[in-house]
C-alpha cells in the first residue's frame, strides 16, 4: 500500500494562524473533490477558527476518563475505518490521554500515513525536540510536549505559517488569540516582542536548514558536484596566526550582507611546520567564530590549498576568505606560489577574497634611505649571478663560435650585464662588465687567448661595450633608488594619514600614536612619559637604560622616549610631525576631561537651580500656609470659634504633612544619587503591597482593576520602598487616565523574575522622551504644582534599582503607558520559615 503524504504547517508561536490555514486548505481541497475529514481540531474558543470547520465532516472524538476528569481525544480507529483521502490533525506534539493506543499524537499520524491516508498537521517551533532547550532559554517556559525532529523532517512538505511579531501582538491584544483575562499576562511574558522575534527567526532558520538538507540530498542523488549558491556560505581559512581575527571579522561582514548568510571557519592540520598553529590562538579564534554566529571546522590534508577548496565545495560555499601570505618575496620566489594563488586557481566558481592584514609583514615600517639603493642580499646575489653566469655563458658561446658570431657574442654578454644590473645594482654590473670585456678579448678577439687587440675597431667596440654596460647599471641603480624613495614617501603619507586620523579617536589616540611610532621606525620599544614620570602609554619591550631618542611633547608636558636604534635626519623630521600630533592628542584628552567635568558641574548646577526653584515655590506654599495657620491660632486680638480653630489646625497639619513629604522626597533623591540608599530586602508578597498602595491612595473599584496572580511566589524587595514605588506609579497612572477608565494592576512571573504591571490608557509618552521621565524635577507638562516636585518617577526608578529590580515603560496596546516593575523572585531558602 502506498504511504500517505504528510504536510506540516510550522508556526513560531500560538496564534499565528496554523489551524486556520489547515482548515482553509482542507476546504479548498474538498472543493477540488478530495474526501477531507477533520480528525481533530483545537479551536481554543477562537470564533474565526471555529467558523472554518463549517462544511467539513468531522470524525467524533472518543471520551477518556482520567482521574475523574473527562478528556476527549482523536478516535484513531474511527478515522482508519472511515479511510478518508485527507485527514486534518491539529497539534502534532500533543500527548494522548492514558489508555490511548499511542502515547503521542504524532504516532497516531504515523498510523494514518501507513494506511495510505494523507495528513495535514500543525506544530509550533517550541515543540520540536532539538529546539526545546533553546526555546526555554528564550522564553523561560519549559515545553513538556515535544515531537522528534525526524518526524517533522520526514514530512513531504513543510510550510512556515508566518506572521510578524507586532501583528501577532496586535491580534493578541484584540482578543483574537486568548480570552481577555489572559491577554496582559501573555503580552508581558511569552508574547514579548523580543521573544516572538527570536522564535520567528528560529522557525525560519530551522526550515532553511531543512531546505538545505533536501538540496544536498537532491544533489547527491543526481550526481551534481558544482556549487549551487542558494545561500551565501562564507568559508574563512585559519592558520592559527595573528591574522585570524581580521579574516573572521571580514568573513562575518561578507556573510552579513545577504540574508541568511552563513559563516564557517576551517583550519587544515598538516605536517608542515610553517603552518603549525598555537593551540591557544586557535582556541581564541574558535571562540570568536562562535560569538560571530559561525561554526568552526578542523580538517586534515597534506595539500592545504586543495583541502580548503574540497572543504568549501563539500559545504556548498559561495565565498572563500584567505589571508595574504606571511612569507617574504624571496621565500615566495624560491618556494613557488603560495596557498592563496593555488586556491584561486583551483576554486572554480567559488569567489576567493585575498585579505591583507598587519601580519603580512611589517607594512607600517618605513623603508630606510641610508646605504645602497638595493639591499645587501640583492648585491651579493648580483655578484653570484655574475660569477656563475659569466663562465657558463662563455663556455656556451665558445662551443658554438664562428668568425661571424662576434656580434651575437657581444650582445649575449651585454644581456648578462643587464640581468646582473637588475638583480644586484651598479657594482655587480660593473664587475660583470669588466669581466665580460676581458673574456671577449681573451676568447673571441684576435689574437685569441691573449688580452691584446690588433684591430683598433675592436678596441673601440670593447670600450663602447663597457661604457654601455656602465650606463645600464647606473640607470638600473637610479631607478631602484627612486623606487625606494617613492615607497618611503608612500609609507610616510600613510603613516601621517593614520596619525591624523588617530586624533579623531579621542582617548585612544595617544596609545595608537605610540604604537604606530614603534612600528614605523622599527624600534624595540616606545613610551610616553609625563612631566611627573608617570607612563602615559607604552608599546614594545620595556625601556632598558637611557632612551636612544627622547623628544619633549607639548611644551614639556611629556616626553616621547624611543629605544632600539638611531634615527637619520629624514626620520627625525617625520618624528617631529608625530610629536606635534601627540601634543595635540594630549591636549584633546585634557580638553575632553575638562568638558566631562564641566558637564558634571552643569548637571549639578541644573539640579541646584531646580532645587532652588522648588524651594522657592513648591516648598514655600505649604510652609506659608502652615505659618499663617499657626499665626492665626496664636493671635490674641482675634477671638476664634471652635470651628475656625479646628480649620486652622487642619490647614497647619495638612501643610506640615505636605512639607514633610516634599523634604523626604528631596532627601531620598539625594541619597539615591549619592548611592547611599538603605535597602532591607526580604521575601514580600507582591499582592499585599499592591493592596496597601491602593488603600493609601484611596482608589476604589471604579478606578483600579486588579489582576493578581494567586500563584505568584514571594519577591525579594524592601516592602516600604516597594510600596513607595507603587504609590508613585499608581498616582501618575490615575492622574493621566481618561475619565471613565480604570488603571489595571497585574502581576505575573517570567522565569526567575516577577513583574507588577500598572496599565493606563492615557496619552502615553513618546519613545524618544521616555528617558527624560526619570530625571528629577520633571513634570512633562503637568502644571499642577500640588502634585509635588517632579521627583516621583526618579525616586521610583532609584528605589526599584536599589532593590535589584527595574522600572521600565512600555506602550499599552490600544494607547496609553504601561509601567513594568520587575523584581527577582525570592529564593526558597529565604521564604522558608
Amino acid at each position: 500500500m502506498k504511504r500517505g503524504r504528510l504536510r506540516v504547517l510550522l508556526g513560531a508561536a500560538p496564534g499565528v494562524g496554523k489551524t486556520y490555514e489547515m482548515l482553509e486548505e482542507g476546504r479548498r481541497l474538498q472543493g477540488d473533490g478530495r474526501d477531507v475529514v477533520i480528525a481533530v481540531v483545537e479551536t481554543h474558543g477562537r470564533a474565526a477558527t471555529a467558523a472554518q470547520t463549517a462544511g467539513l465532516p468531522e470524525v467524533p472524538r472518543r471520551t477518556v476518563m482520567h482521574r475523574g476528569v473527562e478528556l476527549t481525544e482523536m478516535d484513531l480507529d474511527a478515522v482508519l475505518e472511515r479511510r478518508p483521502s485527507l485527514a486534518l490533525v491539529d497539534e502534532l506534539a500533543h500527548t494522548n490521554a492514558p489508555g490511548s493506543r499511542h502515547e503521542k499524537r504524532w504516532q497516531d499520524v504515523d498510523d494514518l500515513l501507513a494506511a495510505g491516508i494523507d495528513v495535514i498537521t500543525t506544530v509550533n517551533v517550541q515543540h520540536i525536540e532539538s529546539l526545546n532547550d533553546v526555546v526555554q532559554k528564550i522564553t523561560g517556559v519549559e515545553q513538556r510536549e515535544t515531537v522528534p525532529d525526524a518526524v517533522v523532517r520526514g514530512a513531504d512538505q513543510i510550510e512556515v505559517v508566518d506572521l510578524a511579531p507586532a501583528s501577532l501582538r496586535d491580534r493578541l491584544a484584540a482578543g483574537h488569540v486568548y480570552p481577555a483575562e489572559r491577554i496582559d499576562a501573555a503580552l508581558s511574558n511569552y508574547f514579548r516582542l523580543g521573544n516572538l522575534t527570536a522564535l520567528r527567526e528560529l522557525a525560519l532558520l530551522w526550515l532553511a536548514d531543512e531546505v538545505d538538507s533536501a538540496l544536498k540530498t537532491y544533489r547527491a542523488e543526481h550526481g551534481i558536484e558544482g556549487a549551487w549558491q542558494a545561500r551565501e556560505r562564507v568559508v574563512v581559512t585559519l592558520t592559527g596566526g595573528p591574522e585570524g581575527e581580521t579574516l573572521l571579522r571580514r568573513g562575518a561582514r561578507i556573510a552579513a550582507r545577504s540574508a541568511g548568510g552563513e559563516l564557517l571557519a576551517v583550519h587544515v592540520t598538516s605536517q608542515d611546520g610553517l603552518r603549525q598553529a598555537a593551540p591557544g590562538a586557535l582556541a581564541a579564534q574558535r571562540a570568536l567564530v562562535e560569538s560571530l554566529g559561525g561554526t568552526y571546522h578542523q580538517v586534515v590534508g597534506d595539500d592545504v590549498a586543495r583541502t580548503l577548496v574540497e572543504f568549501a565545495r563539500s559545504v556548498n560555499a559561495s565565498q572563500l576568505v584567505v589571508g595574504v601570505s606571511r612569507r617574504g618575496r624571496l621565500a615566495a620566489a624560491l618556494t613557488g606560489p603560495g596557498i592563496g594563488a593555488t586556491v584561486i586557481r583551483e576554486s572554480g566558481d567559488i569567489d576567493v577574497h585575498i585579505v591583507t592584514h598587519a601580519a603580512a609583514g611589517g607594512r607600517f615600517a618605513l623603508p630606510r634611505l641610508t646605504g645602497g639603493a638595493l639591499s645587501l642580499k640583492r648585491r651579493v646575489l648580483g655578484f653570484v649571478v655574475a660569477v656563475t653566469g659569466g663562465p657558463l655563458l662563455s663556455w656556451l658561446l665558445f662551443a658554438t663560435s664562428s668568425d661571424e658570431s662576434i656580434t651575437s657574442d657581444v650582445l649575449a654578454y651585454q644581456l648578462l650585464v643587464v640581468i646582473v644590473a637588475l638583480v644586484g645594482g651598479i657594482w655587480p654590473a660593473l664587475f660583470a662588465a669588466v669581466l665580460s670585456g676581458f673574456t671577449l678579448d681573451f676568447l673571441f678577439v684576435d689574437p685569441l687567448f691573449t688580452v691584446t687587440i690588433d684591430d683598433p675597431a675592436h678596441a673601440l667596440s670593447l670600450v663602447l661595450y663597457v661604457v654601455i654596460a656602465i650606463l645600464v647599471s647606473y640607470i638600473v641603480d637610479q631607478a631602484a633608488r627612486r623606487a625606494r624613495a617613492a615607497r618611503r614617501a608612500l609609507a610616510e603619507s600613510e603613516l601621517l594619514a593614520t596619525v591624523a586620523g588617530s586624533i579623531l579617536r579621542g582617548e585612544s589616540a595617544v596609545p595608537a600614536l605610540v604604537s604606530r611610532t614603534r612600528e614605523a621606525f622599527g624600534m624595540a620599544g616606545v613610551r610616553l612619559v609625563d612631566a611627573s614620570g608617570d607612563v602615559l602609554a607604552t608599546d614594545g619591550e620595556p625601556l632598558r637604560g637611557d632612551a636612544a631618542v627622547a623628544i619633549p611633547v607639548g611644551a614639556g608636558r611629556a616626553t616621547l622616549e624611543l629605544h632600539g636604534g638611531d634615527l637619520d635626519a629624514a626620520e627625525r623630521r617625520l618624528l617631529d610631525v608625530i610629536v606635534a600630533q601627540l601634543g595635540a592628542a594630549i591636549e584633546h584628552t585634557d580638553l575632553t576631561e575638562t568638558a566631562r567635568e564641566a558637564g558634571i558641574l552643569a548637571e549639578t548646577d541644573y539640579v541646584r537651580t531646580a532645587l532652588l526653584s522648588a524651594v522657592s515655590h513648591d516648598l514655600r506654599r505649604p510652609l506659608a500656609a502652615a505659618v499663617a495657620s499657626v499665626g492665626g491660632l496664636r493671635a490674641t486680638d482675634v477671638r476664634l470659634s471652635e470651628s475656625d480653630r479646628a480649620e486652622l489646625l487642619a490647614t497647619a497639619d495638612e501643610s506640615l504633612h505636605t512639607l514633610t513629604a516634599l523634604v523626604t522626597d528631596l532627601l531620598d533623591v539625594s541619597r539615591v544619587q549619592a548611592g547611599v540608599l538603605a535597602v532591607s530586602l526580604a521575601p514580600v508578597d507582591a499582592a499585599d503591597v499592591v493592596l496597601a498602595a491602593v488603600d493609601e491612595l484611596g482608589l476604589g473599584p471604579d478606578s483600579v482593576e486588579l489582576a493578581l496572580d494567586p500563584d505568584l511566589p514571594a519577591v525579594s524587595a524592601d516592602p516600604v520602598l516597594l510600596q513607595r514605588v507603587l504609590v508613585n506609579v499608581l498616582a501618575n497612572a490615575a492622574r493621566h487616565s481618561p475619565a471613565g477608565t480604570r488603571v489595571r494592576v497585574a502581576t505575573s512571573r517570567l522565569a526567575g523574575t516577577a513583574e507588577i504591571r500598572v496599565v493606563d490608557h492615557g496619552p502615553g509618552v513618546e519613545p524618544d522622551r521616555r528617558s527624560d521621565m526619570f530625571a528629577p524635577f520633571q513634570r512633562f507638562g503637568d502644571t499642577d504644582n500640588s502634585t509635588g516636585l517632579g521627583l516621583g518617577l526618579a525616586l521610583s526608578k532609584g528605589f526599584a534599582e536599589g532593590m535589584g529590580g527595574t522600572l521600565t515603560p512600555e506602550d499599552t496596546p490600544g494607547g496609553g503607558l504601561t509601567m513594568v516593575i520587575a523584581l527577582p523572585v525570592a529564593s526558597p531558602e529565604a521564604v522558608a520559615p
